[in-house]
């Protein structure tokens, strides 16, 4: 047993009270009969939001794993200015956890509104200030978050990947237009969502950052782990730089699907075909199996290539109209959720869960 296995396991007796083949704190051991699904969603920005929107109507066993690479925008400034976690994307995870009652989309409204001002207020996320205010109160960013989704009545959990700030840097070929064949080293999560070059890898600094122990510990208690949508490079790909955080990925009994977005992005992944998307994530987790590919059927014209990309990974794939009706490259949460359903159903080891 190496030793990141054993700490892999000391980690889950730590946080959820639970070992292999044990009895955690519903009584039920694995492969019993659940009320619901635990779920464990990976990602950050608007791609987990979508993820979070559509899962929480299928499951109360709901916890978000969010990158902290975010260096632009109100996140940045208060990381600079202050050296704690990028709190933006954490904020909108939780503002998508809240309910559709009056209660919760009106707190999802207040911590998403930005203050307009010609002082040093203006564009700071009301969120954003929520957060570093506990943090810096409480000490303990986990405990913060957890009292910041009370106050909201999220349906489900919001953890930080890392307990350190990342610094998120990637080779890209052609980032300047005068030089396209010139290979760069581009630094920040912002300057790499948007570069006009070719994103060929992405690295975080410091290399080997610390997972935060109660995102291992979900991601191995976990029924289900969600890797995506969401910005590829900048978002879904840093998840597998955390080494703690990939080997419980690499060794978790859940089951894993992939969502791939319903459109490439400007800038990093320009002109990426939904087979390229899983060809880059082999090359930054090698080790990495998958059960589920989940993709928009509209957004897939080549569906042989897609389906032997996700052999690679040991994965089917599942296509279904995930997309908005209006044309936008947004998902739809109602049919997000019905698709994770019909997954969780028809591929899940233990069920029904309602």
């Amino acid at each position: 047993m190496t030793g990141r296995t054993m700490r892999l396991r000391r980690l889950r007796r730590l946080t959820t009270g639970k070992d292999e083949g044990g009895t955690g704190r519903t009584g039920l051991r694995r492969g019993e009969a659940h009320a619901a699904p635990k779920v464990v969603a990976l990602g950050g920005g608007m791609g987990l939001s979508a993820s979070l929107t559509a899962l929480r109507r299928i499951t109360g066993e709901l916890t978000a794993v969010v990158t902290v690479a975010d260096d632009g925008g109100s996140s940045g400034r208060l990381r600079e200015e202050l050296g704690v976690l990028p709190p933006g994307d954490l904020r909108k995870a939780l503002a998508a956890l809240c309910g559709d009652d009056d209660w919760g989309q009106t707190w999802s409204r207040v911590i998403q509104h930005r203050f307009q001002s010609q002082g040093d207020l203006h564009e700071h996320a009301v969120g954003n200030l929520l957060i570093v205010a506990l943090w810096e109160q409480l000490g303990d960013p986990v405990q913060a978050l957890d009292l910041v989704g009370k106050l909201l009545g999220a349906q489900g959990r919001v953890l930080p990947m890392s307990a350190v700030p990342l610094e998120l840097q990637a080779l890209v070929k052609g980032h300047d237009p005068a030089r396209p064949e010139d290979v760069d080293t581009v630094r920040g999560q912002a300057t790499v969502a948007l570069t006009p070059g070719e994103v060929l890898s992405v690295q975080v600094v410091p290399s080997d950052p610390p997972a935060v122990p109660e995102a291992v510990a979900a991601v191995l208690d976990a029924d289900w782990v969600v890797l995506g949508p969401g910005s590829w490079f900048s978002s879904v790909i840093p998840h597998l730089l955390v080494p703690e955080l990939l080997d419980a990925l690499i060794e978790t009994k859940a089951r894993r699907v992939l969502s791939l977005n319903l459109a490439p992005q400007p800038g990093e992944t320009e002109g990426f075909s939904p087979q390229r998307h899983l060809e880059v994530l082999a090359r930054h987790a090698p080790k990495l199996a998958l059960d589920v590919v989940l993709a928009d059927q509209a957004a897939v014209p080549d569906r042989e290539s897609l389906a032997d990309a996700a052999k690679r990974f040991g994965a089917a794939v599942e296509l279904a109209p995930v997309a908005r009706q209006d044309g936008s490259p947004k998902h739809d949460p109602e049919l997000l959720a019905a698709a994770y359903d019909r997954i969780f159903r028809m591929h899940g080891r233990i069920g029904p869960w309602r």
